[in-house]
């Protein structure tokens, strides 16, 4: 084997997927990369023209670009580029120029192709999709870990039995860890206490250890669901301890099975519809967190995660609507109660404000208005308590301005069309983004139509609203992969709200104002302006897939810090990530802004 062929293998075996090859097949692989020079400022392709393979950086650094000449990337050493082009008709999708000396390794377009129909780690690398659908949750298949209870409560060997019994008391839970210097010695439940301490009439001053269960059965967190439940059969104990490296991390009940056997979508939207008080709806609420968790982890697809979790927030505003009814007797008049942002497009997570607004008919009076704020406050303070925290700028209906007649949201939306201002635009972003939940829905239906008709007609309207989707990009940096946040409580993080999913809902708008669709969920308005010829089908395909991404892996970083015991946001270290992950989610960001670039320049979408 020559000397250039081996250098080309020990490159490659520091680069992911090539890492997972085994020695023939990287040797082989080895020997038909195509090794190339290119000077400062030296092309290396332009969009449009045929790819002659997969081209990998071996040192120095290539900037790519759109169509539009935006620089979407400034790649270094182990990033590949051309696979766009290459897993679609063979054309590149984008331009790449050398920006300092370098040395590009180009992998061959046929055995490119073969690599991807014979290694699983490498068509998964270069796969742009993340899988579609979910499958059936499994109690049995589960990982300990997802189903445990963390921070267990402890006590030490020394401690009296009337402490741990306090402990226990206090925590509202049927066991304690006994721990000492950080080492799990064993456990303590209610059942000993009843048993050990109350029919013998022991002495509740003893100490615990002498009641305690000594090296019980454990488990560890990479156990299954299934060691679970054959273990609490087999020895017909209802506590199992979760135990890594000597130190306890979890505690695994009966109750803790049935809540997750009986934890469902379903089941909340049950009992919030049923609950009679707002604590009683508050109860229901809490339990999202651990939904979320369970639908992640369960694999399904994240616009059903988030379509399931709106579902029981749309439920719980309507019991609340009923309740304030009941509280304060019939309407004067009919009302339609309406959500926009992530409620109005279905598109709710773990952490969520409230975004909402009352459209009454045209008949109420100024008599009559007292009777809606009062409604209005009723459920806003309702949602609140129930985690649904008030809208930080006031688009709620407990404010005036967004409770009124419909005469007047006609002259709302006239008024923001003719005039699209940037506050006109902001407020038409929201209201764009509507979607009925209690009341008479036949008071919105007009209006929408009307409102997507004239807006439509209006070029500059359409103008602003195109540049107003633009105001959030993408967080790709230059050199390091990703532009993250600079200082501040999320230092060295991304938003993966307002810099991944934003740009995205803010195009779906654009596209369904384009094409006068009626459909607010932001996926659903891809697919449509795909149908609608509105962007090309790779265009829509690509962007779709990206934007699958990037929600999924909102979604999963939710579902890890509820894992962890914290609440759940929108921020995260791309640290946290696979090399694997990290380079996909960089693609579906350069997706996104290629996207972006293309309506800015009037291209991809059509008046």
């Amino acid at each position: 084997m020559d000397n250039p062929v081996q250098a080309i293998i020990g490159f490659l075996e520091t680069v992911h997927p090539y890492d997972t090859l085994s020695k023939e097949d990287l040797a082989r692989v080895a020997g038909v990369f195509q090794r190339r020079e290119y000077g400062a400022g030296s092309e290396i392709y332009q969009a449009g023209q045929p790819l002659s393979g997969l081209f990998l950086v071996k040192r120095g650094a290539v900037e790519v670009m759109d169509p539009s000449g935006s620089l979407v990337s400034l790649l270094g050493p182990r990033n590949s580029f051309g696979e766009r082009g290459l897993l679609r008709d063979g054309l590149a999708v984008t331009s790449a120029r050398a920006t300092q000396d370098c040395v590009v390794l180009m992998l061959p377009t046929p055995e490119f192709r073969h690599l991807l129909a014979h290694s699983p780690a490498f068509a998964r690398f270069f796969s742009r999709g993340r899988g579609h659908g979910g499958r059936d949750d499994d109690l049995t298949t589960r990982k300990v870990a997802d189903l445990m209870a963390r921070k267990p409560v402890t006590a030490a060997p020394g401690d009296s039995i009337r402490s741990a019994a306090t402990k226990m008391r206090d925590a509202g839970v049927s066991s304690l860890g006994i721990v000492e210097d950080g080492r799990f010695l064993g456990i303590v439940t209610t059942r000993d206490l009843m048993g050990k301490v109350l029919a013998t009439g022991l002495d509740p001053q003893s100490p615990v250890e002498g009641v305690m269960t000594r090296d019980p059965v454990t488990l560890t967190p990479g156990d299954l669901g299934s060691d679970i439940l054959h273990i609490m059969l087999e020895r017909r104990i209802g506590h199992l301890p979760v135990v890594q490296d000597g130190a306890l991390v979890g505690m695994v009940t009966q109750t803790d099975l049935t809540r997750f056997q009986a934890m469902s979508s379903a089941g909340l939207v049950r009992d919030a519809a049923s609950a009679e008080t707002v604590a009683e709806m508050a109860k229901v609420t809490a339990r999202i967190p651990q939904l979320l968790m369970q639908l992640v982890g369960a694999h399904n697809a994240h616009e059903v995660v988030t379509r399931l979790i709106t579902d029981i927030a749309d439920t719980v505003t309507r019991r609340l609507l009923a309740l304030a009814e009941a509280k304060h007797g019939p309407p004067p008049v009919p009302y339609l109660w309406l959500a926009c942002g992530s409620q109005g497009r279905q598109e709710q997570t773990g952490v969520s404000d409230q975004d909402n607004c009352l459209m009454l008919d045209d008949s109420v009076t100024e008599a009559d208005m007292p009777y809606f704020a009062t409604l209005a406050k009723f459920v806003s303070d309702g949602l609140d308590g129930c985690g649904y925290y008030y809208c930080p700028g006031d688009m709620m209906a407990t404010n005036p301005v967004w409770c009124q007649p419909m005469r007047v949201w006609r002259g709302y939306f006239r008024k923001w069309v003719a005039t699209p201002d940037p506050t006109a635009q902001m407020l038409a972003s929201v209201m764009f983004d509507l979607r009925p939940i209690g009341g008479t829905t036949a008071l919105f239906r007009d209006l929408q139509a009307e409102t997507l008709e004239m807006a439509a007609k209006n070029s500059i309207f359409v103008a602003h609203m195109v540049a107003n989707s633009l105001t959030h990009s993408p967080p790709l940096g230059l050199l390091r992969g990703f532009a993250t946040i600079r200082s501040g409580e999320h230092k060295n993080h991304i938003d993966l709200k307002h810099s991944g999913v934003v740009p995205v809902t803010d195009l779906g708008r654009v596209y369904a104002l384009i094409g006068r669709g009626a459909a607010v969920n932001t996926r659903a308005r891809l697919l449509a302006a795909e149908d609608a010829g509105i962007i090309s089908v790779s265009g829509a395909r690509d962007l779709i897939e990206a934007y699958d991404m990037i929600a999924a892996i909102r979604l999963e970083n939710q579902a890890r810090l509820i894992a962890s015991g914290r609440k759940p946001d929108n921020f995260m270290a791309p640290s946290d990530l696979s090399d694997f992950e990290r380079s996909h989610l960089r693609d579906a960001f350069v997706v996104v802004r290629s996207m972006q670039s293309a309506v800015g320049q009037a291209r991809g979408v059509r008046s």
